[in-house]
């Protein structure tokens, strides 16, 4: 059975010694409980939720889509700096070059098949813990859109889940 706080009511956070418990205090919860975010429509209530509900969670909490992270960045930004160990003033950047890819993949291996798992967010999607039904659908219309578009070597066929036949 799942827990339903009321927005209003200040957590009972199982996970004593998790992050949730040492950023999500009474006033915090009071500034934060009740606003949603734009995007999916997630709380801090369903961001913390784990470490409500178990007792064994370090971090135990979630981001329901992108504005999770500036809605609760009273949480998040604290939390995150600890658990990474990066400073208040800390900037990300990113290397998109292939060329430096270092690696020992064996070019005699065949491949058959591969998998695609997404872990990053598309604008204007919820993640995973708060992506609604009609944003997952939309989701898989931008995916398949861009997946028939792939030529050469990346081009193959699409099978959604819904209707795929076992043996694919």
């Amino acid at each position: 059975a799942h827990l339903q706080l009321k927005m209003s009511d200040f957590p009972e956070i199982k996970s004593t010694h998790s992050l949730v418990a040492k950023y999500v205090t009474k006033p915090i919860w009071d500034k934060l409980s009740k606003v949603k975010t734009e995007t999916s429509g997630f709380t801090l209530a369903k961001a913390i939720a784990c470490a409500v509900e178990f007792d064994n969670q370090h971090c135990g909490i979630y981001a329901g889509d992108w504005d999770s992270y500036k809605v609760f960045a009273d949480v998040f930004d604290p939390l995150i700096q600890e658990y990474h160990g990066i400073a208040a003033d800390a900037v990300h950047t990113s290397d998109m070059d292939v060329g430096k890819i270092q690696g020992n993949i064996d070019p005699t291996a065949p491949v058959h098949s591969t998998r695609i798992r997404v872990g990053r967010s598309i604008d204007g999607f919820g993640l995973s813990p708060g992506i609604t039904k009609d944003q997952r659908v939309g989701v898989e219309k931008l995916m398949s859109k861009a997946f028939a578009n792939l030529t050469g070597d990346l081009a193959g066929t699409y099978y959604p889940l819904i209707g795929m036949n076992e043996q694919v």
